[in-house]
């Protein structure tokens, strides 16, 4: 029997695949590219090229692959590109994993681990975020994660398909082989762009606002490596395996760290002076973003392994170093 890993080929995915293979499990990831990286699957991996919207390819895949379980991280998620063009997110996040709900009960596929975001909270009413608190996302992309929860519990009770969905927040960091890594394009996440400043890609780090409520001024983010995220996936399916019922959990470090401290530690890890310009705060930007995974430790016996910020950019910047033009080289 094998896992079925949705975007395979993309940052998380590849690195979930990895762990899965490592673990012993038969994968078949399924990409259709647009973001993935054909590079980032794991040799051992199969690789189906395809859409989840496709229905008749969707439905070749199960019936073509003993499938028992699936990981679904096939989502666009740039939260400001959701903002101008929402519907684009609705049918590729919501429509996309309906028709995979659909696949998996027509095949009695009964469980599925759900890539979901921390932008299901909104503005959040606690720090660190608990599971229970109130759910208003403030954009598109945090929307159609939640509609996509809420999807699954109906499909729960009347299907009997068990989900986990797991809400993190900053992943970063890189496999310690430096084999695979992050490769957006643009580039939005902080660790990476600050790396390029690094490499000699950009002149600098733009700061956006130092005048928040905060020790130094600058925002405060819960940042989570990579392959503590795969290893919550694992431990969330294998839970599912043994009936558990569908849950969420929070995934992150539960301390969270400044935008300055990242830019210090990233100076420190690499050597290089990584030029800083504080410019005016975005709009929209909450002071601080941490989660409470005590929920996670808790049930799913999950133990995060990198538990500084100079671990997790040390890794990063192996595959940073080693790939200065990500899988293009």
């Amino acid at each position: 029997m094998a896992v079925l890993v949705c975007g395979g080929a993309g940052y998380i995915g590849s690195h979930v695949t990895r762990a899965l293979i490592d673990n012993g499990e038969e994968v078949v990831v399924l990409d259709n590219l647009i973001t993935g990286h054909v590079d980032a699957v794991h040799e051992k991996a199969k690789l189906v090229l395809g859409d989840l919207k496709d229905e008749e390819f969707l439905d070749r895949v199960f019936r073509e692959n003993k499938i028992d379980g699936v990981i679904d991280f096939a989502a666009f998620s740039l939260v400001g590109e959701s903002m101008t063009e929402p519907l684009k997110y609705f049918e590729n996040n919501f429509y996309g994993t309906l028709c995979l709900l659909k696949a998996m009960q027509k095949h009695g596929v009964k469980n599925i681990v759900f890539s979901s975001t921390a932008a299901t909270y909104g503005e959040p009413e606690n720090i660190p975020i608990l599971e229970t608190d109130k759910t208003i996302p403030t954009n598109p992309y945090g929307e159609s994660k939640l509609a996509v929860e809420k999807m699954m519990k109906w499909c729960d009770q009347a299907y009997g398909i068990k989900f986990t969905a797991l809400r993190y927040f900053n992943v970063a960091g890189a496999h310690p082989s430096g084999d695979i890594g992050e490769d957006h394009s643009p580039e939005t996440h902080l660790i990476p762009i600050i790396l390029q400043v690094a490499l000699g890609k950009r002149d600098h780090i733009g700061i956006f606002g130092d005048d928040y409520p905060t020790a130094d001024g600058t925002c405060i983010r819960d940042y989570i490596h990579v392959m503590d995220l795969a290893d919550a996936h694992i431990l969330a399916l294998k839970r599912l395996y043994k009936g558990g019922d569908s849950a969420i959990f929070n995934l992150g470090n539960g301390e969270g760290f400044s935008v300055k401290d990242v830019i210090e530690v990233s100076r420190k890890v690499t050597g290089h002076p990584i030029p800083a310009v504080v410019s005016p705060r975005r709009a929209g930007d909450p002071a601080k973003l941490v989660a409470s995974s005590e929920k996670a430790i808790k049930e799913l016996n999950w133990k995060p392994k990198y538990n500084t910020l100079d671990e997790i950019i040390a890794t990063a910047w192996k595959w940073h170093k080693n790939h200065p033009n990500g899988y293009e080289d």
